[in-house]
């Protein structure tokens, strides 16, 4: 069962392969066979891993690490596009950027604004107060168009004699930054210290926020957009290497010939292949044990949040919030060796109508990329696909850990301007109330499988 079951994913890895070097210019080609040469090369070091004395162990240890490095470096590319989409998204919502459907458009918050202060003469002709009352929004206008369109912001053309509102623009290494000052003699009143940093009228989510968000979202594209280059760059030297030729060359002997222990080999998988598979089930509910559920039992609470929101004792220090995250990912990687010790069991006689046991993507039963469809009843679910819900959480959680640690590294960009700081603190904080999400539905998604023979 075990060499079965290694022969089917060293055989996916190769296809897999093949399919990466065909793809020639084709992106989303490229990033498919990447994404399937992942998948085949977490299960073979997984499996490995949990059946490790079974197999010849110096040379199951050194091709685990050999995938291990494989993988990784292959994951990175596509990790970091997803982050950058997923921080875009999310600067948008808090934004406001396209507004949800009862916010007034911004001519009718700019006459609301003249109206109250009373600068509308009987006539219609609005004064100087009013001409400066009703710009501030203008300008907030644009900047929501320019966020929600992703390109750059444009300010509004300022008088002769220097910006409107006392602006004086400084480049710096990683933003182009605005530091406001109250400049005398200006047109209309000067912000205040709360509209700038994302307090405005309208409770921080309109004006305020989107001038930092819109510089935010760019800081945050640079980053990385570079990053995610130099993933990529790295990715591809490392399939022209020799190591990785290497590694291709092993995985092409596993997929004819699994070296075994002799010992082992002899004897039926009831009595080597299950023991082994509970060892892996008793380390990841003794990791469980040792989260806080407790305290995720309760979505978005005060407890947690202050934890991971506090401040690092020096600048070098790595953030609480990554000490907090450590052991929950820990418990994501033993669920996968978990998932992976149940995917060689359920080799010797795979449920009827489900197919994606031993060669379909991590996704949910019953669908196509994770979308809503239909399932299979539940006793018709084998373990491993049962987990995949609690595996997903996990999934979420990770997500939600790094995006907040990317805003986070960000917001540590030398002089950039307070608004910017603003809003990637409100995403920095948004991010981490995700985290606690993923871990309230794992909580409940565990509790739930606990009864149960998973």
């Amino acid at each position: 069962m075990l060499a079965s079951y290694l022969n089917a994913q060293a055989g996916d890895f190769l296809r897999s392969l093949r399919l990466h070097r065909e793809s020639g210019s084709d992106v989303e080609s490229a990033a498919e066979a990447a994404r399937l040469l992942r998948r085949a090369a977490r299960r073979i070091s997984g499996a490995l891993s949990v059946y490790r004395p079974l197999t010849d162990t110096a040379w199951s240890d050194e091709l685990r690490a050999e995938l291990a490095w494989l993988s990784g470096l292959l994951a990175l590319e596509h990790a970091y596009t997803e982050r950058l989409s997923r921080l875009r998204s999310t600067l948008q919502r808090l934004s406001g950027a396209g507004g949800p459907p009862d916010r007034p458009p911004a001519e009718t918050r700019t006459e609301a604004v003249a109206a109250a202060s009373g600068t509308v003469g009987a006539a219609g002709a609005p004064s100087a107060g009013s001409t400066a009352a009703a710009a501030r929004p203008a300008r907030a206008a644009r900047r929501t168009v320019s966020l929600a369109t992703g390109g750059p912001e444009v300010p509004p053309p300022a008088p002769r004699g220097g910006p409107a509102d006392g602006t004086a623009p400084v480049e710096t290494a990683g933003e182009s930054s605005t530091h406001t000052t109250d400049a005398p003699g200006a047109t209309g009143a000067p912000a205040t210290a709360p509209q700038r940093a994302g307090g405005g009228a309208d409770g921080g989510r309109g004006a305020g926020l989107t001038v930092g968000a819109a510089r935010a979202g760019a800081l945050l594209e640079r980053q990385l957009t570079l990053a995610r280059t130099r993933a990529h760059t790295a990715a591809l030297q490392a399939l022209g290497s020799s190591r990785f030729h290497a590694v291709a060359d092993t995985v092409a002997l596993l997929a004819s010939e699994v070296p075994l222990e002799e010992s082992a080999a002899a004897h039926p998988a009831e009595q080597t292949l299950t023991p082994l598979a509970e060892l892996a089930h008793r380390r990841l509910a003794e990791a469980v044990e040792a989260l806080p559920l407790g305290r995720a039992g309760h979505p978005y609470n005060a407890e947690a949040l202050v934890h991971g929101l506090a401040a690092t004792p020096a600048a070098d220090a790595p953030p609480a919030s990554e000490q907090q995250d450590a052991p929950w990912h820990q418990v994501r990687r033993l669920l996968r060796m978990r998932r992976y010790a149940l995917e060689v069991l359920e080799m010797a006689e795979p449920p009827r109508g489900a197919p994606w046991v031993t060669g379909a993507p991590d996704e949910e039963p019953g669908t196509a990329g994770g979308a809503a469809g239909p399932v299979n009843a539940p006793a018709e679910l084998p373990p491993s696909v049962r987990l995949l819900a609690a595996a997903r959480a996990l999934e979420r959680h990770r997500d939600a850990s790094e995006a907040a640690a990317a805003a986070a590294a960000a917001a540590r960009t030398p002089r950039i301007a307070p608004a910017t700081a603003y809003a990637l603190g409100v995403l920095h904080a948004d991010q981490r109330h995700e985290v606690e999400a993923a871990r309230f539905a794992f909580g409940r998604i565990w509790r739930h499988m606990a009864a149960g023979p998973v």
